[in-house]
């Protein structure tokens, strides 16, 4: 299908979603809301997308929630917010139960949902011209994109919260020291890095990666002894599969393992 506010292909077992609104700051429209979320409904459809690589065109990675068609929609607001959010959520959720994990590359300034997107991707390569701020509480608003959900297990709640209610500009560094990013790249390697790590992860065992995302998504909730079950199941599941007996063989015969992703 085509798209109007993102750029969308598959090559190399790495599905490419390229935010594309930069003459806007790459903010988020209701268009692309939507379009994120057909996105992500096309990544979890295609069995050849073994991992994802989310970036942005132009300087600035994500600005956020598109403040002007906020304001323009006038009294409907909110209604425009339930619908934006409901779409926004929807990728976000099916991104994070995808077996191929999410890498993304961010360059320039993360702001509000785009601070909230790149929180919410398995791995965050950053160019060290890199800027993230939270911003919702700056515009009068409360934060969306899950931010809640994993800034907290990511950096604690006492960051988050200095984020969260005084809109504290973090640098690329900071990010990285926080935990926030897993990379700090100079800004004419991003590209080329991140792509070179997706398309390393495109060739691995995909099952074990959508297992170890499933069991971190549920760490949070389970109980200790519950959490250690679902290891015991996850890992005697993945034995049997052609990757898990793929991995064994090579690590006995000492070479490096061929992952079809099954």
């Amino acid at each position: 299908m085509s798209y109007e506010t993102l750029q969308f292909e598959v090559r190399d077992g790495v599905a490419h979603i390229t935010l594309d609104r930069p003459e806007a700051a790459n903010s988020i429209d209701l268009r692309m809301g939507k379009e994120l979320l057909q996105a992500s409904i096309a990544c979890g459809s295609d069995p050849s997308v073994r991992a994802v690589l989310l970036s942005a065109r132009g300087k600035v990675f994500c600005a956020g929630g598109d403040l002007g068609s906020f304001a323009s929609s006038g009294g409907d607001v909110g209604a425009l917010l339930q619908e934006l959010t409901t779409y926004l959520h929807g990728a976000l959720s099916r991104l994070a139960r995808l077996d191929a994990p999410v890498v993304a590359a961010v360059g320039g300034v993360a702001a509000g949902a785009g601070f909230s997107l790149a929180a919410a991707c398995d791995l965050v390569i950053v160019s060290d011209k890199a800027r993230f701020t939270m911003a919702y509480t700056k515009a009068g608003l409360t934060p969306d994109g899950s931010s809640t959900y994993y800034l907290p297990r990511l950096i604690g709640m006492r960051r988050t919260q200095e984020l969260m209610l005084t809109n504290r500009m973090l640098s690329a560094q900071e990010a990285l020291d926080w935990g926030i990013a897993t990379r700090v790249v100079p800004g004419d390697e991003l590209a080329a890095e991140a792509e070179k790590l997706a398309v390393e992860l495109a060739q691995g065992p995909t099952k074990a990666f959508g297992g170890v995302k499933k069991l971190l998504l549920a760490s949070a909730n389970e109980s200790f002894e519950t959490q250690m079950e679902n290891e015991s199941q996850w890992i005697a599941g993945m034995s049997g599969t052609p990757d898990g007996q793929e991995g064994i063989a090579a690590f006995l015969a000492k070479r490096e393992p061929k992952f079809s992703g099954r």
